[in-house]
């Protein structure tokens, strides 16, 4: 089976430097594991790596659709299995760099397709469009409140699209994620941990760098391109805070400490996530020398 090596962990735990660290190692490239990083002008929002930055690393999945465009999991997968394909094919080992749990189980196991019914989604749809998103969500919550955790009010489609399941199969998307999957690769999967003080701090400071960096003049320009808050791009940390900045209902530090909050939960929910995977390596960010030894067995073997 071939080989992938994924970093991953909370936002702000120093995942790109290591990337790029283990790339220059192997020899190898990287691909993002960030559902917003795909995203064009959404840069000092995202954290996103620029390439002066990369050290002469390619990076592929970051700026590849716009911010109004939809843009899936198994969008992603298709996209990301195709340059993992490719990758193998030169003898590389692919280096998996990014937080978005979604993405990383995208990459690791099959996708589970299930049932469809354009009946079924058309009458959703109107009940949708009748009582809202909210009470949409309400209804998975009721049903399945394992995936309601998982997914926002305003991911309208995937919670249309887990009732739809459960309407069909009779099982909630919860129970058919749950079951045993196969590995599509050999991965090796390094959660980087930082100390939760270490780790909020890191956010903090992060939090500053891009309100420096000038936050809200993106934002704004995105606004200005016709880049409206119910855009699922928009609803993304660093971004969903300034709607009421730009109506003048909230000050600029409100909102960087709004964002510094819902990062802070953001984070935890993360590591939440990893620890659902029984074959993951978790590892203090500076504790480089386990790290490689881990890297080295992994390649060896």
């Amino acid at each position: 089976m071939n080989k992938i090596i994924i970093i991953a962990g909370p936002t702000a735990s120093g995942k790109s430097k290591l990337a790029i660290e283990v790339a220059k190692k192997l020899h190898s490239e990287i691909i993002s594991c960030d559902s917003m990083q795909i995203y064009k002008y959404m840069d000092v929002g995202t954290a996103k790596i620029m390439e002066d930055e990369m050290q002469g690393i390619k990076h592929h999945m970051i700026n590849i659709v716009n911010p109004d465009e939809e843009y899936s999991v198994s969008d992603y997968a298709k996209e990301a299995k195709a340059i993992i394909d490719d990758m193998h094919k030169k003898n590389m080992i692919p280096i998996i760099c990014g937080g978005t749990g979604l993405y990383v189980d995208a990459l690791l196991y099959p996708l589970q397709l299930g049932a469809k019914d354009d009946a079924v989604r058309e009458r959703l749809q109107e009940e949708y469009e009748k009582h809202g998103a909210n009470y949409m969500h309400d209804k998975l919550k009721a049903i399945d409140p394992k995936e309601a955790e998982k997914v926002h009010a305003n991911n309208v489609k995937r919670v249309l699209r887990a009732l739809e399941i459960y309407e069909l199969t009779g099982k909630t998307k919860s129970e058919q994620d749950d079951r045993e999957k196969e590995l599509n690769y050999d991965a090796l999967l390094i959660c980087l941990n930082p100390d939760r003080d270490e780790l909020y701090e890191r956010i903090n400071d992060r939090v500053e760098d891009m309100f420096d960096n000038k936050l809200e003049i993106e934002v704004q320009d995105l606004v200005n391109m016709g880049y409206n808050f119910n855009l699922q791009s928009m609803q993304a940390i660093g971004y969903k805070e300034f709607r009421d900045f730009i109506s003048d209902r909230k000050s600029l530090e409100e909102v960087k400490e709004e964002i510094k909050t819902n990062s802070r939960h953001y984070a935890k929910r993360q590591i939440t996530w990893f620890k659902r995977y029984d074959f993951c390596k978790f590892f203090e960010p500076n504790d480089k020398e386990n790290i490689y030894k881990a890297i080295d067995e992994f390649v060896g073997k």
